[in-house]
């Protein structure tokens, strides 16, 4: 153990010596514990709300779709034939997870207090129904949709079920307006609620078969196919694997492929969610900011009230090189303290909102109902390192104050 180690450490454990520096230290202390506490809620709780909104876009609405290239400016789905062949070389590109046909039609649902136009998916056994069935919020999907025979069975939201005056076991009839118009008889069979309004306000689930009829597809057409992913980080490389494999490639019919991204859909909310990382880097910068200004005032409060300790430890022959150093040792003892309570309060404080969901949001603003919390070991490691380095580099501008302090004046200072 260096002198200076053991000279700063027996300083700090004194509690500061006299009321002043009780309160700088205290004061410095709980500068660094609010903003490592501040930083580690704010990181956790934008990690929590971008991956569950994203998981809810992409749940519901797929990470990429191969369609036919009309549909991207066109109303109404066209049609397009994605072989088995193209099913099974997308599957084995790396991160893919899963990928399913669908089967879309626009139409209107009407009861006899209410209508609403609506879009209807066509889902059939390959359906991946693990988000969906995740949440649902009435009733249950006892059986997979069919691509063989049509089942009657409707799975619509909770919006649209309040809308229309819907619950489960309701018998609701469907108007689909072409060259004639045609309709169908429903029942409900479950709601879900994701709390995406794009989704919620237009989207419900029936059996594959009679949205493939409804549109008058040859056998082996389809409006397209959903490709889901293991993640976000993996989406702009699968996209291009995806793009180069399907682009300027034709089906049977002469249609050609093309493949856009979850963000291509929904630019604005991705846009909204980036806008996140930036205001957490504001707050990450302005806590870093507070941590260095009180420590660095409370180091300069300690100095200036060991002016005469600085006097006699020059005398007996310390350098101000030393001294320094001493100081220094000093403050990385309070950032330190101030670090293991921010620590504690922070991931108290995360911890809590995760097991209880003490918090509540907006959900027709924020998407989700309590706010949410992801904790990465990653970020909480970055933050305290960069926390402490940047504090104590902050530190040795003022710790230079001691060079002025000369032994013949400082001894004699009251």
């Amino acid at each position: 153990m260096s002198f200076t180690w053991f000279i700063a450490r027996r300083l700090y454990s004194q509690g500061g010596g006299r009321r002043a520096s009780r309160t700088a230290i205290g004061i410095a202390t709980a500068g660094v514990a609010l903003g490592i506490a501040v930083m580690l809620i704010s990181v956790s709780v934008v990690l929590g709300f971008k991956g569950e909104v994203q998981n809810k876009v992409t749940g519901i609405g797929s990470h990429i779709r191969v369609l036919n290239y009309e549909s991207l400016y066109k109303t109404d789905s066209q049609p397009i034939v994605i072989p088995d062949s193209m099913m099974a070389a997308i599957t084995e590109i790396p991160s893919v997870n899963h990928v399913q046909r669908f089967c879309q039609k626009t139409g209107m649902l009407k009861t006899d207090e209410s209508f609403q136009g609506v879009l209807f998916r066509g889902i059939a056994e390959d359906y991946d129904l693990t988000f969906l069935r995740a949440n649902l919020v009435e009733g249950e999907i006892k059986e997979v949709f069919s691509a063989q025979e049509s089942t009657g069975r409707l799975v619509v939201s909770q919006k649209l079920a309040r809308q229309l005056g819907l619950t489960v076991g309701s018998k609701v009839f469907a108007y689909f307006f072409d060259e004639r118009l045609r309709a169908r008889r429903f029942m409900v069979e479950a709601i879900y609620a994701t709390n995406l309004s794009e989704y919620d306000s237009r989207l419900v689930f029936c059996d594959y078969k009679t949205a493939h009829q409804l549109m008058g597809y040859a056998p082996d057409q389809c409006s397209g196919a959903e490709v889901n992913l293991d993640g976000m980080e993996h989406l702009t490389e699968v996209s291009d694997q995806v793009s180069q494999y399907v682009g300027r490639r034709q089906d049977v019919y002469g249609c050609y492929y093309a493949s856009p991204t979850i963000k291509d859909f929904y630019p604005h909310i991705f846009a909204w969610l980036d806008l996140l990382d930036l205001n957490v880097l504001v707050i990450l910068v302005l806590m870093v900011a507070v941590a260095g200004f009180t420590t660095i005032s409370g180091l300069l409060i300690i100095i200036l009230e060991r002016t005469q300790f600085i006097g006699v430890m020059k005398a007996l022959g310390m350098t101000n090189r030393s001294l320094r150093h001493l100081f220094i040792f000093y403050a990385v003892l309070i950032i330190g303290r101030g670090m293991l309570l921010g620590n504690a309060l922070g991931l108290g404080l995360c911890l809590l909102q995760q097991q209880t969901g003490l918090v509540h949001l907006d959900a027709s603003t924020y998407y989700v109902e309590v706010a949410p919390v992801q904790f990465s070991w990653l970020w909480v490691l970055v933050i305290n390192l960069a926390t402490f380095f940047i504090s104590v580099l902050a530190l040795l501008l003022p710790s230079f104050v001691v060079s002025n302090i000369h032994p013949a004046k400082s001894i004699r200072f009251e």
